[in-house]
């Protein structure tokens, strides 16, 4: 069977699925995308993935004519049409083709999908190592805090990760404040509290990191979001990531330095535990 994917407003195979070469997403990365997840045939967090959407539609001036439902509908259509249950999926929004004026512009939607293909296990069981990446976020660069398609950076920091034989790279700010990893959010446990940066520093509003948060704040966990820096991770007793793919990803290592005692933490596992129960709990409920 062909994979299917909903491009504009209906399902098609994906090797007849077409975009104007004049797209502006294409063209100027002019445009936003969702990756999220699915367990048993339920999208986790589909409202906070949709809400981040619409924020950032408003926000950089993305055309955005799509209700919830009409999103909702179109992304269970690809799930059900390519027979998926725990899938992959991403919802890409951009200004469509080139326009002489906002008025003619008609935006461009894609949704696929595919199975979900979980990190190695290895990696929860004895954690991963994150280098410091060598490029810096400018505060003031109007689209961080943003999911856009203008993803290049990010592409190049995790390949330099990778070619440095680690799992991510910690971006920080052209000031020096930790920001976030090239696909992921960080957070820093220090003697039983966790930490995390602000959504101010900008970093990406991630729905695994509202998660996370959410299950802190419901387990008493004391919760501290702040300026941090290198020194708060280098003296850390644990370090996690966070996406909705990865959801709770141990770091043990940061270049030569190693986190704590090298293990992954009691706070770690416990989150990570929290977490995949949400998706389980919350995917289940909805069947």
């Amino acid at each position: 069977m062909a994979e299917r994917v909903y491009l504009n407003d209906r399902l098609v195979d994906v090797d007849k699925a077409k975009i104007d070469v004049t797209d502006s997403g294409f063209l100027y990365g002019a445009g936003l995308f969702e990756t999220m997840r699915s367990h048993k045939g339920v999208v986790f967090c589909l409202k906070d993935h949709l809400d981040r959407l619409s924020f950032s539609a408003s926000s950089l001036s993305i055309d955005y004519p799509y209700d919830k439902k009409y999103l909702t509908d179109a992304i269970y259509q690809v799930l059900r049409a390519n027979k998926l249950s725990d899938a992959r999926l991403r919802l890409t929004l951009t200004n469509g083709p080139m326009a002489e004026s906002a008025e003619q512009r008609k935006a461009t939607l894609l949704v696929t999908a595919t199975k979900l293909q979980p990190y190695p296990p290895q990696y929860y069981e004895k954690g991963v190592t994150v280098v410091l990446c060598p490029f810096r976020q400018n505060v003031s660069e109007p689209i961080y805090g943003h999911k856009t398609t203008s993803y290049f950076s990010r592409l190049i920091g995790l390949n330099w990760a990778h070619e440095n034989r680690a799992a991510e790279a910690l971006w920080f700010t052209v000031d020096n404040r930790l920001a976030e990893g090239c696909v992921s959010n960080v957070f820093l446990v220090k003697d039983s509290v966790l930490y995390t940066p602000p959504i101010e520093t900008p970093v990406l509003a991630g729905v695994a990191r509202k998660t996370v948060c959410q299950i802190a704040v419901r387990d008493s966990i004391k919760l501290v979001e702040r300026d941090l820096h290198i020194n708060d991770v280098l003296e850390a007793n644990e370090v996690f990531l966070t996406n909705v793919i990865m959801e709770v990803l141990p770091t043990v290592t940061v270049e030569k330095h190693t986190v704590g005692d090298g293990k992954v933490g009691p706070m770690t596992k416990r989150l990570k535990e929290s977490f995949g129960e949400l998706v389980r709990q919350e995917c289940e409920k909805g069947q």
